[in-house]
């Protein structure tokens, strides 16, 4: 079995491919329903996940929750958008995304990369374009 792809701890649970994962990040990114966003985190990253972007470093689901909800605070009528392919190998995923309102070209782009182990993300990066 590939490493994105691994049998979970809880086999009740089946793992998610790595490209799952990516639209569920996005997903999380956009919810604005706190509960909503809680239950998709829990679906995609581990509790104890590291996400790293300009700002800094968050550590765990909680902190990654906050994090969602300051964004979406920040930009209260603008989504985010997966652009480009998604890219993947050996449980990195990569997926180029945009920011702006719905329906109008994005006023700010980036790239996420993530590492996915037994099927939730441990770790990612924001890179947000000059």
């Amino acid at each position: 079995m590939s490493e994105d792809t691994a049998v979970p701890e809880n086999p009740a649970v089946p793992p998610k491919s790595t490209a799952e994962l990516m639209q569920n990040l996005h997903d999380v990114f956009n919810e604005r329903d706190a509960d909503q966003r809680r239950a998709l985190i829990a679906e995609t990253y581990t509790d104890d996940v590291v996400f790293n972007d300009p700002d800094g470093v968050t550590h765990g689901q909680e902190e990654l929750n906050d994090k969602a909800q300051e964004i979406l605070d920040g930009a209260p009528d603008f989504v985010f958008a997966l652009t480009g392919p998604l890219q993947e190998h050996h449980g990195l995923g990569v997926q180029a995304w945009g920011l702006g309102p719905a329906g109008a070209p994005p006023v700010a782009t980036g790239l996420d990369v993530a590492r996915v182990h037994d099927g939730l993300i441990t770790e990612m990066w924001t890179f947000l374009d000059s």
